[in-house]
Formats: C-alpha cells, sequence, structure tokens
C-alpha cells in the first residue's frame, strides 16, 4: 500500500530538485539585474553598454575585464561616463574629449592611460596630472582637454549633456554596471566572478 505513495514522494522530489536547479541556473531579477525605471532605447545605445567613471577605482579593475566580456558574450561593449557629482563630471569631460575626436571608444590602452591620470595617488600635484592627461592625448595626436577650441567645446558640451540625459532617466547611480537592449541593469554586486556576469548579459540579450 505504501509503495505508491513513496514512488510518489520520491518522484516529486525528483521534480522539486530540476525546478530548483532551473531557478538558480537562471539570473535573477533584484539579484543579478534589474529592469530600468525608464528605458533608454531612445538613445542608440550599444546593445551591451558599460556605465562607469574614470574617478571609480571598481571601474578600472572592470576595465581589465571587458576583452574577457566581449569574448563570452560575442559583443562590443560601448561606454558611457555617469555625470552625477562634480568630479564625474570633470572625469567625464575628459573622457568625451577623446571619444569625439576618435568617434569611437577608445581602445583598452587609451583607457587604461586615462584611468590612470585621473586616480593618480594623494601625492601627485597638479601639475604631474595634468601633464600625465596632456601625454595620453598628445602621445595620440589628439587635442587635450586643456586645448580645445570654441568649436570643439561646443561638441563636448553636448556629449555631456546626452551622457547626464541617460543618466537621470536611467537613474544610473552606482558604478559599474552594464545596461542590456537599454532596458536592463546588471548588478555587478550580484556577481562572483566576470563569467557569472557575461552569463546574465547573454541572458539579457534573449530577453524582450
Amino acid at each position: 500500500m505504501f509503495k505508491p505513495l513513496i514512488k510518489l514522494i520520491t518522484a516529486l522530489s525528483v521534480v522539486l530538485i530540476i525546478a530548483g536547479c532551473s531557478e538558480t541556473n537562471e539570473p535573477q531579477k533584484g539579484v543579478q539585474y534589474e529592469m530600468l525605471p525608464t528605458a533608454l532605447t531612445e538613445f542608440d545605445l550599444a546593445p551591451v553598454t558599460e556605465i562607469f567613471s574614470l574617478n571609480c577605482g571598481h571601474c578600472r579593475k572592470m576595465e581589465s575585464a571587458i576583452p574577457e566580456i566581449e569574448t563570452l558574450t560575442d559583443q562590443t561593449i560601448g561606454k558611457m561616463h555617469v555625470t552625477f557629482n562634480e568630479s564625474a563630471q570633470i572625469s567625464a569631460m575628459i573622457y568625451y574629449t577623446a571619444v569625439m575626436q576618435l568617434d569611437a571608444t577608445p581602445d583598452h590602452a587609451f583607457m587604461d592611460d586615462l584611468f590612470g591620470a585621473v586616480q593618480m595617488g594623494a601625492d601627485a600635484t597638479p601639475a604631474q596630472r595634468q601633464q600625465a592627461l596632456e601625454t595620453a592625448f598628445t602621445s595620440r595626436d589628439l587635442v587635450s582637454p586643456y586645448q580645445l577650441n570654441k568649436e570643439q567645446q561646443v561638441t563636448l558640451f553636448n556629449y555631456i549633456q546626452k551622457a547626464e540625459e541617460i543618466s537621470v532617466k536611467g537613474q544610473i547611480n552606482s558604478v559599474p554596471t552594464f545596461i542590456v537592449n537599454g532596458k536592463y541593469q546588471v548588478l555587478t554586486a550580484g556577481h562572483q566572478d566576470v563569467t557569472s556576469i557575461a552569463k546574465t548579459i547573454n541572458y539579457l540579450l534573449t530577453q524582450p
């Protein structure tokens, strides 16, 4: 009499184990990602866009992981610099000075130089910081933020204004993070490593 009941309980246990595995294997909303309060699709962002700041130490570490994430997701990752405080706005001016002249995202070597110049130690003098920035640009035959003409300043302002609008509409207040398809924000704190971040990105790329 008990054999059918035992079989039923065993089968139910197996189903629950499988269901549990399915849930843990799929990125969870509120843990690994969340929907943006307002979609940013109108801004023509790259399918995967990193939101960062040159002032952010964690962003500097994430920069070294970008090539691996691009490989794991088969995506070229775009970038957007936040402008949510005065120091971020200054760094955004530096970053977009490069972007507007390249008409592209700076490569990883250039980004390393920019992070290095902005995040020089407390012992660095203002003159040393300026020299590091000047060298990062002039070594690539680009005009530094200190040498922009009026036309370039207007163009730069447009870049900054767009970045600020995206930050405000998306209510982005922490970095680094990734925006996927202009609708989803990856919660990097909810991941243990680069592979898990890439897994969440790949999942979100398939979502409507």
